[in-house]
Order: structure tokens, then C-alpha cells, then sequence
């Protein structure tokens, strides 16, 4: 949504516009090592009690931008504050819910996650149009800030959670421990998956959704957050749909792979087919079916043991936000060729999506699979 009037104040490109993307993700993928360390070190509420303030930072530098380098700096800092948000979640309910639940709990925390994303489509939509993209950076920050002073207040753990100090994991030893997660042959394929499954649905949702509706079919700004604004319920209704439905086992791999492939399939009919409200239903439709990407997480519960289960989750959520990245400033270069050499960028961006998302589904049914019963 910010990325129209961004591009047009910034005079940004689409390759720097899907770089600008990529930041946050890249940060946020590359500082999960780190922070899987500090939550076994710290505990849960210390590592995200001290982490998030640097997001808050991170969106004041945003909205005070003067250039591109400095919006990047800033999303830098977003990305690195915002890092374990999502492994203290999964740290979290595999801690003190019981194992049977996982999945469903993971899938309604997804849920909910969804309502702030909800304020990322139509009303930054509004606020946009009234203002700037800036005023839209400045209140995110002031979001953050509550948010901050809501996790201070009401989290809590118990006071044995983080780790003995005699027995603390360096950072090497930290390093060294998710290195060995590649020593079972089943990882490679889990992380191959992991680094599409969720990013389609990021980049659609998150990067080109705006743009292709604006420029392709002359949506306005708000109408375009309406579309954003529609998916976003959809997708915050399917983890928690999907987390009831886990069927386990077997049956669970067979279900991954084919709705990596449906998902595949609208992406590319979206890049191919030109038509407003077939592309507005084939957005919705993955907006429903975006949640089939919770699965992966009863698979790694089940892949693993339980002494290796922090790590792999730690190696997973990298996988997924480092996926998120390459995917959004891939999808940005091949965007900008297209445009060079005079075709449509969105056909472009969307068939990269589209043929990434399905090489990452086909590596994990080629590749030495978890072995699991139905």
C-alpha cells in the first residue's frame, strides 16, 4: 500500500522498491540466530522486551527518510527489532501447551497476527491519501510503542525459564548446533519449502499487490486497500482452519505439497490472465488458502526430537524469512527487466512467485523426506 506514493516521492525503481521489501525480511531472517540464543539464555519476555524498541527506532528513521539509504537503514532496524516475534510465539506455545495442541495454537496466534496487518490495507490506505507515506511510518512507530509497553506489562514467564547460566549456549556453540540440523537428510527439503511457502503470500500481499492494481486496472489507493484489506481476513481466518484440519502423518506431507502447487497455479494465472476481477478473486482465493503453510509446522515437530526441536524451529523461521527476502528482491530485478525490455512487469514478478513456490514444493517431495505415518 505504501508502495505507489513511496516509488513516486522516492523515484524509486521496481528492482529498489522489492529491495526495500527484501530489507525487513533479510534483517528479520538473519537476526534469528541471535535471538533463538537469547531466548534460551534470556528467556522469552527479556529478548522481546529489549529487542522491540529497536523497531519503534527503525520507524521513526522511516518516516524521517530523506533518502533511499536511509529508508533501507530503517527497515534494517525494523527487521532486527521485530526478530523474534515470531520463533517467541512458537517458543511459547511449545513450552507451555501441550504437544497435542501445537498446531491448532500456532494457527489461531497466526490469526489473530492478522489483525495488524489489517490496518496495513485499508485504513493505511486512507491515511496515506490524507497525508503521506511518512504519517504512515509515524504511526506504525506509535503502534509499536504501545505495543512494547502491552508486552512489558502482560508477559510473563516463570522465573526457571531461561537457561543456567553454566549452561548457556555461545554463539558458536548456537551456530554449530543448527549447522548439525543438515547432518539428517530430511532438513534440506524442509528448508527449501520453508523458504517459499510462506514468502508467495508475503510478496503478493505485501509488495505487488498495490502496485498491480494501481497501475494495471487504475484502482485508486484506497480501493487497492480494500482488495489488501479483503485477502488479509481470508488469510487471518485459514491458519487457524488449517490447524484444525491437520490430517498428521503422511497424509499431512501429500497435503503440502499439493496446495504449494494450487498456490503455484494462481499465482500464474494472475501473471497471465489480465482481467480486474479475476485477478481480485484469484488474490482472495490465496488469501484463503495462504494458511496451508501452518502444516509445515506439525511436520517439524514430528521430524525431529524434542532436544533439537528450538533449533530446527530457529533454522525453519530463517529459512522462511530469508525465502521472504530473496523472493521480494528476485521478483523486484525481474520486474524491472521486463519493464526495460517493454513488457508487463506484474507478469514478470508473478511467474517468478509462481515458479519459485513450486520448486520449493517439488525439492521437498524430491529430496529425503521426515519419515512419518498416517
Amino acid at each position: 500500500i505504501m508502495g505507489p506514493s513511496l516509488a513516486a516521492q522516492l523515484q524509486l525503481s521496481p528492482q529498489q522498491l522489492g529491495l526495500w521489501a527484501a530489507t525487513f525480511h533479510f534483517s528479520f531472517g538473519l537476526m534469528q540466530l541471535v535471538m533463538g540464543v537469547s531466548i534460551d539464555v534470556f528467556g522469552v519476555r527479556r529478548t522481546i522486551v529489549w529487542a522491540f524498541p529497536v523497531a519503534v527506532v527503525g520507524g521513526v528513521m522511516s518516516a524521517l527518510a530523506p533518502s533511499f539509504g536511509w529508508l533501507l537503514l530503517g527497515q534494517v532496524l525494523i527487521g532486527s527489532g521485530c526478530a523474534p516475534a515470531f520463533l517467541v510465539c512458537t517458543v511459547f506455545i511449545g513450552r507451555y501447551f501441550p504437544a497435542a495442541r501445537f498446531t491448532a495454537v500456532s494457527g489461531l496466534v497466526m490469526s489473530i497476527s492478522g489483525l495488524g496487518v489489517l490496518a496495513t490495507a485499508t485504513p493505511l490506505a486512507l491515511l496515506i491519501e490524507l497525508s503521506s507515506w511518512r504519517w504512515g511510518f509515524g504511526v506504525l512507530a506509535a503502534l509499536g510503542l504501545l505495543s512494547w509497553a502491552a508486552m512489558l506489562w502482560l508477559v510473563h514467564e516463570p522465573a526457571n525459564a531461561a537457561a543456567d547460566p553454566a549452561q548457556r549456549p555461545s554463539l558458536r556453540e548456537a551456530a554449530l548446533g543448527l549447522l548439525s540440523l543438515f547432518r539428517l537428510p530430511h532438513t534440506a527439503g524442509l528448508v527449501a519449502y520453508a523458504a517459499v511457502a510462506y514468502a508467495g503470500f508475503i510478496t503478493l500481499r505485501g509488495l505487488w499487490l498495490g502496485p498491480l492494481l494501481i497501475e494495471r486496472y487504475g484502482f485508486t489507493l484506497v480501493q487497492a486497500g480494500n482488495v489488501a484489506l479483503a485477502m488479509t481476513l481470508g488469510s487471518m481466518i485459514s491458519p487457524a482452519v488449517f490447524g484444525r484440519l491437520d490430517p498428521g502423518g503422511a497424509r499431512r506431507i501429500r497435503w503440502l505439497v499439493g496446495f504449494a502447487a494450487l498456490a503455484a497455479a494462481l499465482l500464474a494465472l494472475m501473471a497471465v490472465v489480465h482481467h480486474a476481477a479475476l485477478d481480485v478473486a484469484l488474490a482472495l482465493a490465496y488469501g484463503l488458502l495462504s494458511g496451508y503453510g501452518l502444516l509445515q509446522y506439525g511436520y517439524v515437530r514430528d521430524a525431529y526430537p524434542a532436544e533439537m526441536r528450538g533449533r530446527a524451529l530457529s533454522l525453519f523461521t530463517m529459512a522462511m524469512f530469508l525465502g521472504i527476502a530473496l523472493m521480494q528482491w528476485l521478483t523486484g530485478l525481474v520486474a524491472s527487466l521486463a519493464k526495460a525490455a517493454g513488457s508487463d512487469p506484474f507478469t514478470g514478478a508473478l511467474l517468478t512467485m509462481g515458479a519459485m513456490v513450486a520448486g520449493g514444493a517439488l525439492l521437498f517431495w524430491k529430496l529425503p523426506r521426515a519419515r512419518v505415518v498416517d
